[in-house]
Parts: structure tokens; sequence; C-alpha cells
């Protein structure tokens, strides 16, 4: 899911999901975060000053969607409920 600072990677294995927050430009410093939540579940979060990417987060996901929020900068998005 792309946003205008970067973009928000999301993968799913048969039993495993997860997120990273990409930054569109590398290279210098800057606050980046990335969570992934299952359904039912409490999120897991990367936050920090990073150059290049936060996370990656993971969580279970047998049969549960899943809610991912990313921000690099000023720029975020999320994916609402996705994976069902």
């Amino acid at each position: 899911m792309p946003f205008e600072a970067g973009e928000l990677r999301v993968y799913k294995s048969r039993t495993r999901a997860c997120a990273t927050a990409v930054a569109r430009t590398p290279g210098e410093r800057r606050r980046m975060a990335v969570s992934i939540q299952p359904r039912g579940g409490a999120p897991v979060r990367d936050v920090g000053r990073f150059t290049r990417y936060a996370g990656p987060v993971t969580v279970g996901a047998i049969s549960r969607c899943v809610y991912v929020k990313g921000s690099v900068g000023a720029g975020s998005a999320d994916s609402g409920w996705i994976l069902c």
C-alpha cells in the first residue's frame, strides 16, 4: 500500500502475517512505525527512528483477519481488516 513518504508491505504465510513500513527515500534517520493486529488480539508494534524501514512485525493469523498501520515521517497508511 503506497503513501506519500513510503509504502506499507504486508505478507502472509499459511500461519503468520507480517508487515513492514518502508521509506520511499532511505538515508536520513526519521520516525517510522508499523503495527499489525490480528482480530481479537493485541497489536504488535515497531516504532523508532530508522533510515530504511520499521519492522518486520509478525502475528499468528490462522483464520484471522489482520489490521495493519504504518507511517514514515508525516505520511501514513492503514489497511482496514484484510487477509480474512
